[in-house]
């Protein structure tokens, strides 16, 4: 946030006119010292909010999408819940002890928190650059999920899903939530209330709340991109 600070004859003694959005702080004339140093503390801490509040956006999606209370997170990690409702607010900035606790009860990387701080400040909460994907998911090499929107903190989230050759899910998931997908490249089985469906490069699929698995046959990854409201990671 750029704010220029600058007197102005037709305002009142000690009032500011704010206005722009990268933080630059120009001379001030006439202004105590320790007022100045007072408005760059407080501009410094509206930076950090807005950092912080780029993560307690994630970890709210997260904790709804799983429907846990705010009760029930500060219980499982020992917090209030007056700290966990400041933390998703943006208010508290949370420890890496508290990121890896976090990370642990939704079973996310504790690299989802980070992730996000990269690229181009002006970018963030629009858009995601190749190189600036947060990883979804575990460490599994049978199928590896970036996250294409610039947050979990809206009605759905985007993921790019690429499934290791010869890689299968057995167990069957069901999930509360609509979801589409669209088949970029290789090809895919997949399993929609019962009935095996084969993909292959440019087709896509829709389905709600019903039982779903997977499994590439072939010798090449497949690539999924997949779009699921409400957001599940």
């Amino acid at each position: 946030m750029e704010m220029i600070l600058h007197e102005n004859s037709n305002l009142p003694d000690g009032k500011l006119i704010i206005f722009g959005k990268l933080m630059t702080i120009k001379p001030v004339i006439n202004l105590d010292e320790k007022y100045q140093i007072g408005m760059l503390e407080a501009i410094a801490e509206i930076n950090s909010v807005g950092e912080n509040n780029c993560i307690g956006k994630d970890i709210r999606a997260l904790r709804k999408s799983r429907s846990i209370t705010l009760q029930q997170l500060a219980d499982q990690l020992d917090r209030s819940v007056g700290f966990i409702s400041q933390l998703e607010r943006g208010l508290s900035e949370p420890s890496i002890s508290d990121l890896r606790n976090i990370a642990a009860l939704f079973e996310v990387p504790i690299s989802l928190f980070f992730d996000q701080t990269e690229g181009n400040p002006e970018e963030r909460g629009y858009i995601v650059r190749s190189g600036n994907r947060r990883k979804l998911g575990g460490e599994n090499a049978d199928l590896m999920e970036e996250l294409l929107s610039p947050d979990l903190g809206g009605s759905f989230e985007i993921i790019r899903s690429e499934f290791a050759a010869g890689a299968s899910r057995e167990e069957v998931i069901i999930r509360d939530t609509e979801e589409a997908g669209y088949l970029v490249s290789g090809f895919l089985d997949i399993e929609i209330d019962g009935s095996w469906f084969k993909l292959n490069p440019g087709d896509s699929f829709r389905f709600a709340a019903v039982r779903m698995r997977w499994r590439n046959r072939s010798d090449k990854a497949a690539v999924v991109i997949w779009v699921i409201t409400p957001p599940v990671y």
